[in-house]
Formats: structure tokens, sequence, C-alpha cells
């Protein structure tokens, strides 16, 4: 009696590499046997026969208790992460942001007490560079070594764009570190002339956000980026690509030996630009950069996914309270804040409408929510996977769950989704962190400040 903290019996356990049924023991906070296990050597034992067993999932690319103008966004860390666990994530990346001026461990440390005694799974930090002064150069390298290997730059949005020169020089300094880069591209000037044109022209509504931000602004930004990238052999992330036409000029450049990963949302898959004429400006709940593409695109960017394109899918969790989104749209599109909630949601989406529609398997679910997010980021094999010695980061997931999306279904700090009134099939019904359950058969049991600080290693094209 003993030997195993956890038994989970009978699951059909699926890793970015195979499906099959078999038991894990768990001691310790880690996965420490798998096949035909004798219940009488563990303390807890759950039957979870006809369940999917699954590394917890990992979402690299979240805004918790994030200032943006005059608001922040309506979840922190302890309500973000708690419903990321109803969701099935184990695992967070949020963003340190710089202040001007400021430097980069003065960022890191200010986001860290946000989520320190709060955050009920484990988190991580990509690092936000505002401006290159005295310093930063060496504190990169420096914070590479401290398990912070990702810088996040930004190519629009008058507070946090840099210049293309500021662009190379992080590309160059990140390969000699052993970072990664990450990119938010768009084209800003085009964007600041199509806003002011509209707005000056009196096209002040939800759906002139789109038609401020056409495909090729974000193509033109993705190119540009990527080429610089190119010029000095340094890996690139893409976040929140929107455009088909980005993903075939990504994958040329793929074919010249460049390093390049692309992320996508359930946004940007099921979502479209109908969306920003619903009446009494609920279109603004949509409002987010890059915004949502015509329907007709869809099916090209699930193309991409199913084809292994898209490395990665995240979800940009981005939330601010719908009444304050109407109270500016009623004002102009261009005061709204940006952003809309989906951190509970991901895993479900992906399965509904990617698994069960034929588009991805089982072991491409974990993929692209799991193992690829843990390899180009430094987590694995601790995490993203279920292996002997890996943490025992697992989630069960019940096929059999039927229903609706709506506000009872939902565990995040705001007052509306996106995916109100879709159907989903699926739910993760126990997630573990490290071998502590968070949830326990839907309910929440976890503890508000259990989650870790994790140091992650330097970026690497192997495990």
């Amino acid at each position: 009696m003993g030997r195993y903290s956890l038994l989970l019996k009978g699951g059909t356990v699926v890793t970015a590499d195979e499906t099959k049924v078999t038991d894990i023991g768990v001691y310790k906070g880690m996965v420490v046997a798998l096949g035909d296990l004798d219940p009488a050597d563990a303390k807890e034992v759950i039957d979870v026969t006809g369940k999917y067993v699954m590394p917890g999932a990992i979402d690299v690319h979240t805004h918790l208790d994030m200032p943006s103008g005059n608001y922040t966004t309506s979840d922190n860390f302890f309500t973000g992460t708690k419903a990321a666990a109803f969701g099935g994530t184990t695992t967070i990346i949020d963003f340190a942001i710089q202040e001007h001026g400021k430097s980069l461990k003065e960022a890191v440390d200010v986001w860290t007490r946000k989520a320190n005694n709060r955050a009920v799974i484990d988190y991580g930090f990509h690092i936000i560079i505002k401006d290159i002064h005295d310093g930063i150069i060496e504190e990169m390298r420096e914070l590479a070594e401290m398990g912070f290997p990702s810088f996040k730059l930004f190519m629009t949005y008058d507070s946090l764009r840099v210049s293309d020169d500021v662009i190379l020089k992080v590309f160059e300094v990140a390969k000699e570190v052993g970072a990664i880069v990450l990119l938010h591209a768009e084209n800003h000037e085009i964007i600041k002339y199509l806003v002011e044109k509209h707005v000056q022209e009196g096209k002040v509504e939800p759906r002139y956000h789109a038609l401020s931000k056409p495909d090729y602004t974000e193509v033109e930004a993705v190119v540009r980026a990527s080429n610089l990238a190119r010029a000095v052999d340094a890996p690139v992330y893409l976040v929140h690509v929107s455009s088909p036409e980005s993903i075939k000029y990504i994958n040329e450049l793929r074919n010249t030996g460049t390093t390049i990963f692309a992320e996508t949302c359930p946004q940007y898959l099921l979502l479209d630009d109908s969306m920003y004429d619903e009446q009494k400006h609920l279109g603004a709940k949509y409002i987010m950069s890059p915004p949502l593409r015509s329907k007709e695109r869809l099916h090209e960017m699930w193309a991409a996914i199913s084809n292994g394109s898209f490395q990665v899918l995240a979800t940009d969790h981005c939330p601010f309270p719908l009444k304050k989104k109407i109270e500016q749209a009623k004002k102009d599109f261009s005061q709204v804040p940006n952003g809309m909630p989906g951190i509970q949601l991901r895993l479900m989406l992906a399965y509904t409408y990617g698994v069960l529609s034929g588009r991805l398997t089982m072991q491409d679910l974990v993929r692209i929510c799991s193992t690829n997010p843990a390899r180009i980021f430094g987590l694995y094999p601790n995490k993203g996977t279920i292996k002997i010695s890996s943490d025992a980061d697992l989630i069960v997931f019940d096929p059999t769950i039927k229903g609706k999306i709506n506000m009872e279904l939902i565990r995040e700090n705001i007052d509306y989704t996106p995916y109100e009134g879709m159907g989903f099939q699926g739910l993760p019904t126990y997630v573990f962190s490290r071998g502590k359950t968070i949830i326990d058969n839907l309910k929440f049991v976890g503890k508000k400040g259990t989650g870790v600080l994790i140091k992650r290693k330097k970026f690497s094209l192997g495990e």
C-alpha cells in the first residue's frame, strides 16, 4: 500500500506519439509507472475506463491582470488559472511587460508578485520588451540563464511597438543567448492610416475595426519580421496568426531553412467577421487584434492546422467586461479595449470542432495544445507528455459529455463568452497539477497559490 499516491486505472492514454490503454501511477508529483498496475499499491484509485487521459494542456499566450489604457483584464492569476484548469490547462505562460525606461528584471518582479500566492496551476513568463537601453542586452542574457528564455516584441500599438532595427537587434541577442522571440505582427502605419480615415468619415461601428486591419496588414508584417529572423538565422514565434495568406508565406520561408513557429487561436478557426454586425454594439465583443476574418477563409485555417503549418493552438485570453467594450463602441471602434476571453474553452472547442469533425486526430490535439508548446518553450519533457519522471500534469477527458456553451459553464471572470450557444462534446472531468487534484469530477478542489513559477530551459530544436 502506498507505492503510488494516485493510480489512474484503465484510461486511453494519448500523447503526441501514441494512443493506448494503460494505467498511470503517480508519486511525489511525478509519473512513476505506466502499464497494468495493481490498485492495491495505490493510496487513491480512479477508474477512468472509457476516458482519454492526456498531458495537461499548456497555454503559452494569456494576459492575466494586465493593464491596458484605462482598463485591466478582468481575470487575475487566481480566477484566470482556475478557469484554465476547468478547461484542462495545467500550465500557462503569461507576459511580464517592461515599462519604458525600466529594466526587464523589474518587469519579472512585478508580474511574479501578481501571480505568487494566486495561481492554482504552474506558470511562467515571456518578457515584453518596449525599448532597448543600457543594460537591456545583458539582462536578456541573464534572464535566459534564469529560466526566462523568451521575449516578445510588438510591431503595432503606440505604447508597445518597436522599430525594425530593434527587432533585428533582439533577434541577434536572442540567438546568442539561447532564447526565442515572439512577435505580434501587424503593419502599424497602414492600420493607423485606415483607422483615422474611417473615423474621420464617420465609419465608427465595430465592423470598421476589421476593415482597418485587413489581411495584408498582417501578411506584410509577418513577411518582414520573418525575413529579419532569417537574416540572422534566429528562431521566431508568430503569435495569433489569423490569415491563411500569412501561412503561405511562412511555409515558403520555412522551406529556405528559417525556423518559424506559428500559433493560432480558436477564434480564428470558429468565428468570422460577420459577427461585428451584431446589433446594439454587441459586435464590440469580437474586437481583438488581429481581427476576425471572413467566413470563407475558415476552411483554409483549418487546413493549415490539420497539415501541421500551425504548431500551437493558444488562446490569447485577454478579457475585458462587455459593458465596458460596449460603452466605448458607442464612441467609436478604436476606443474599444482589444481582446476577448477563451482560456477555459480551448481544449473542448478543439475536440468538438477539430477531432470530431475529422480535421484533427487525438494525437494532433495533444501535439498542438501540449507537446509542441512544451518543446518550443523549454518545458519538455517535464511537461507536455506522459513519461516516467514527467510532472503528473494530467487530465481525464470524458468524450461523452455534451451540451451548449453558456454562462453557467463559464468560470472565467467575465460577463460574456464569444462562443455562446455553440454546441460542445467532451469535457475534462479530472485535472491534476504535479499530482495534486485541481478538478475532481467537474468540481474545483484546488487551492489558491499552489501554482509554481516554472524556470524554463533555453530554446533548442531538440528536447
